[in-house]
């Protein structure tokens, strides 16, 4: 790279689990997070970088999640609520059983990973190319705004891969194909500077915290 090259790393983790949803779909929901494994939230705390810019989702179990963090002794500054890094917002179909859901989406419509194909709009909600769309624009605005900074994201499973599917510029389809767990780590980084090639490197996908 050269001198003036400014990378500017973001560090996403999916929130802490959610125990209590009753086999529902939650989605955009406002549930609690689980913040009980005080050993996952160590690891976090030492893995992640000191000094970083923080943001959540508007979703308390985001906030739980970096409220967890900094009690197992991570420095978390103030942080930025981002709405825009929200998890996809179902519509009439929060709260439902995943077999209520499969007769709401009607027939031919199931799809292997995900609670939708990603073109797929439920009533009253928002497709998974609706979310890519926001959480590009987020991704975009901030990654200006702190410029060669680090930048943690606790998000949810579908906004981690839309920031994934910008970097790699994928089909909606196949951002679908990643794996998120709960409290793990996906390192995207935004590189600009003058010599050629796309501006994202992916340098982790679905870490555990060490």
């Amino acid at each position: 790279m050269t001198n003036d090259t400014i990378v500017t790393r973001w560090w996403w983790v999916r929130h802490a689990p959610v125990t209590d949803h009753g086999g529902r779909l939650y989605g955009r929901t406002d549930v609690p997070a689980n913040t009980s494994e005080r050993v996952r939230f160590d690891a976090l705390a030492r893995a992640l970088p000191e000094g970083a810019v923080w943001l959540t989702s508007n979703l308390l179990r985001t906030q739980q999640t970096a409220d967890a963090i900094a009690d197992a002794g991570h420095a978390v500054p103030e942080r930025f609520v981002e709405a825009d890094l929200d998890e996809q917002d179902f519509g009439a179909w929060h709260g439902l059983t995943w077999s209520e859901v499969a007769s709401e989406r009607g027939h031919g419509l199931a799809h292997k990973f995900w609670v939708a194909p990603a073109h797929i709009t439920p009533p009253e909600g928002e497709s998974f190319v609706t979310v890519m769309e926001r959480v590009a624009a987020a991704v975009d605005r901030r990654t200006a705004q702190h410029a060669g900074a680090d930048i943690v994201a606790v998000a949810h499973g579908g906004s981690i891969r839309a920031a994934l599917a910008l970097a790699l510029g994928l089909d909606p389809e196949r951002a679908l194909a990643f794996s998120i767990d709960n409290l793990s780590i996906t390192r995207i980084d935004h590189v600009d500077g003058p010599a050629r090639g796309g501006a994202w490197r992916v340098a982790a996908v679905n870490l555990p915290a060490p």
